[in-house]
């Protein structure tokens, strides 16, 4: 049984009971002993661990982990201190910078204080193989995480969802709560940024939508 030490302890508690789950941690048991598979298995819900359900001012959502050493500590998007930023999340911080002026470039790719203010950094998949993109796709993480966005449509205080790409963008049809902000681009990769990410400013729309709802906005900077 996962413990995330705070609400989603009882709102997932069904969850971990379920066929699909029950066969999805026994593929990884065994994918764990036999190869090398990112994050650590004490990371893979530090996205919830962090952001409890009540607390989620706003959701993004990714696609798996990071496949290399070093990078993957089970929030989406971000790298431990000490790796250099992906591409991607390079792009983020230059659509952050240009949007709200704040400057995370150059300093390192944590996103932990994101998660600590209410930014739920979730992946599609919560697992990977070593150097094998995408490799744990169709084990059974997608109905998890698509039960964990469908909790988070039905609370009743506002929150902010960012789908960046298709594979993000597929799970809009989840998200039919009208209290909640959808905020839609093109994938913040190098293959993609300039097709309509750079410019989106989903940080500052973000924040208006929090203090038009009476929450308190999101500091976007990493310190």
């Amino acid at each position: 049984m996962v413990n995330f030490g705070n609400d989603w302890d009882v709102l997932l508690k069904d969850e971990f009971q379920k066929d699909y789950y029950l066969q999805l941690r026994q593929k990884l048991i065994n994918e764990y002993r036999t190869q090398t598979i990112f994050p650590d298995m004490y990371d893979i819900y530090n996205a919830m661990k962090l952001t409890s359900y009540n607390d989620v001012k706003c959701v993004i959502i990714g696609q798996d982990p990071y496949h290399n050493v070093g990078q993957a500590h089970g929030l989406s998007f971000s790298v431990r201190k000490g790796t250099a930023p992906p591409p991607s999340l390079v792009n983020i911080f230059k659509e952050i910078k240009e949007d709200t002026g704040i400057d995370n470039l150059k300093k390192h790719g944590d996103l932990t204080k994101w998660a600590e203010r209410g930014v739920l950094l979730l992946n599609s998949v919560l697992t990977v193989r070593a150097n094998s993109p995408r490799s744990h796709r169709g084990m059974g993480w997608e109905q998890f995480t698509t039960d964990v966005i469908k909790l988070l449509n039905e609370r009743e205080k506002p929150m902010v969802f960012m789908l960046w790409g298709g594979d993000a963008k597929s799970h809009k049809k989840y998200i039919t709560n009208k209290n909640h902000l959808v905020l839609q681009s093109a994938h913040p990769s190098p293959l993609s940024a300039y097709n309509g990410f750079f410019g989106c400013k989903h940080f500052s729309k973000a924040n208006e939508f929090l203090k038009e709802n009476g929450m308190e906005e999101i500091d976007w900077s990493i310190d």
